[in-house]
């Protein structure tokens, strides 16, 4: 053992190594930190089922969105006269990338508030001169911001249901031959077309989307309008009311927006936002009732969404096939009609010229809708992907219930052949009801039928109404026609936009 050994200069360098490894933690955690916050939302929706509208509306999304905007705003103050040195202009774009949340939170605790501690960090990453923000309240940057993020979220989401059109139109087609057992009220009805079904969904779609084009086409901005509307900072900091208008002209210009809102106070109107998730619920609604039906059809053994090979439907039950991503689907829809039922709450709420008690609802209902309208198609893509039909089953139902599929058929034979209408619906009611109870066949249906009394005195024999019932083509009658039509009307949306109609998606959870 060494002559300067002690057992206290050994707790000493015990306690040395320790702070070291305790300080290397912490280190690693605030990295760690750091990059999830660069890169993740932090919400659910975001994090588990949105892709593209993801960065959008992060917080690193949302930066870089705002330094587009100051940039903008510098841009247009230079041409209109103001001392803004080029050279500054391209250092602020030069970092428009260069983001530190950490830096941001930072400031934002000592400030307590964000729009200030944004700019601070934006001078400090440009390392130029304090030339962004001049004559503009924070509403000019954040309610701006949010309709540039509004507006992209919703091209992007346009896109996608172009994809799901296209989807679903191709998969109508492809079963535009398959015979089905229709049902109204959940009860076999008549015989249709699987096709058919799903250009049901496919018209649903096609009704709201060019809607939805137009409104996100001249989606208005609001502008740089100062605390309560009518650009008095921007005015005096430009020199006459007529450039703080030409201003904001020349930053639509920039940005892409074709209309700007002429006097809005404070905020732009919240209407729009119930507006916008309005369409948004609206374009949902032909996914829900296409998942819908997928869940129904798949507990029949009808269709299937599809199941991957290492998929596990159920922890307790080995042979469960759930359809889990058209439930996603409906769930997804159901959201979505509650953001819009939320955001209907802040529409037309402000006071006098405008206030910001919506902010918080607004920062989680917006994101909230793009990211579940994200996350809805790309399910819904997926399912219209991996999805199969079993014909022979399908085939056998309709087998089951043509007796019953048959019946208005077989009441247009009897009134034509003279029997009143109200007493052969009774008759025919009769035999059907008593196949229900003690099961039968189509053939059997027809031999009852031919052999009451009032049939025979009519005339109205066995072949003909077994052949009247024979032809299964005849009982879909224009359903071919009608599924052929909306396929041909898709093409035109289809092709007005193949790049956003070739989209595929992503694996999903």
């Amino acid at each position: 053992m060494p002559e300067d050994f002690s057992f206290d200069g050994l707790r000493e360098a015990m306690k040395v190594a320790v702070d070291d490894e305790i300080a290397r933690y912490i280190n690693g955690l605030e990295s760690s930190w750091k990059i999830l916050l660069e890169s993740q939302t932090l919400d659910v929706l975001a994090d588990r089922y949105a892709t593209g509208t993801r960065d959008i509306f992060s917080p690193r999304g949302k930066i870089l969105s705002e330094r587009e905007l100051w940039i903008a705003v510098m841009k247009a103050q230079r041409e209109l006269g103001l001392n803004i040195p080029g050279e500054d202009i391209g250092k602020y774009e030069a970092a428009k990338g260069d983001i530190d949340l950490s830096l941001i939170r930072e400031i934002e605790a000592k400030t307590k508030h964000d729009v200030k501690a944004k700019i601070e960090a934006f001078v400090k990453a440009a390392g130029a001169r304090e030339h962004i923000h001049r004559g503009m309240t924070s509403r000019d940057l954040t309610d701006n911001v949010e309709q540039m993020q509004n507006r992209a979220g919703a091209r992007l989401i346009y896109g996608r249901y172009v994809s799901v059109l296209r989807h679903l139109v191709g998969r109508a087609n492809e079963y535009r031959d398959i015979i089905l057992t229709a049902r109204t009220h959940h009860q076999a009805a008549q015989p249709t077309l699987l096709g058919r079904r799903l250009a049901m969904n496919a018209e649903e779609l096609m009704m709201h989307l060019p809607d939805f084009e137009t409104f996100v086409e001249n989606y208005p901005l609001r502008g740089i309008k100062g605390p309560v509307g009518t650009q008095f900072d921007m005015a005096i900091l430009l020199g006459s009311p007529e450039k703080a208008e030409e201003l904001e002209r020349k930053i639509a210009q920039y940005l892409g927006f074709v209309n700007v809102l002429n006097s809005p106070g404070q905020v732009y109107f919240r209407s729009l936002d119930y507006k916008m998730l309005s369409h948004l619920a609206c374009l949902s609604a032909a996914c829900e009732n296409f998942g819908i039906n997928m869940r129904l059809m798949a507990g029949y053994e009808l269709v299937t969404e599809g199941f991957s090979e290492l998929q596990t439907g159920s922890t307790a039950m080995p042979h469960k096939r759930n359809t889990r991503s058209s439930e996603r689907v409906c769930s997804a829809a159901e959201l979505l009609k509650m953001y819009a039922d939320g955001v209907s709450r802040v529409s037309g709420n402000q006071w006098e010229e405008g206030d910001v008690s919506d902010s918080m609802i607004r920062r989680v209902i917006l994101p909230g809708a793009f990211y579940t309208s994200d996350g809805l198609c790309e399910t819904m893509l997926t399912v219209l992907n991996d999805m199969g039909a079993y014909p022979d089953r399908i085939q056998r139902e309709v087998e089951r219930y043509m007796p019953f599929l048959a019946s208005t058929q077989l009441l247009s034979i009897a009134t034509k052949a003279g029997m009143g209408r109200e007493r052969a619906h009774e008759i025919i009611k009769g035999y059907a009801m008593d196949m229900w109870q003690r099961g039968g066949s189509l053939d059997g249906f027809v031999d009852s039928l031919s052999q009451d009394s009032l049939f025979v005195s009519h005339g109205v024999e066995r072949e003909k109404l077994k052949s009247a019932v024979d032809d299964k083509e005849r009982f879909v009658a224009n359903a071919r026609r009608q599924t052929d039509r909306i396929y041909q009307n898709a093409r035109i949306i289809i092709e007005a936009y193949p790049k956003e109609a070739a989209y595929e998606p992503g694996p999903i959870l």
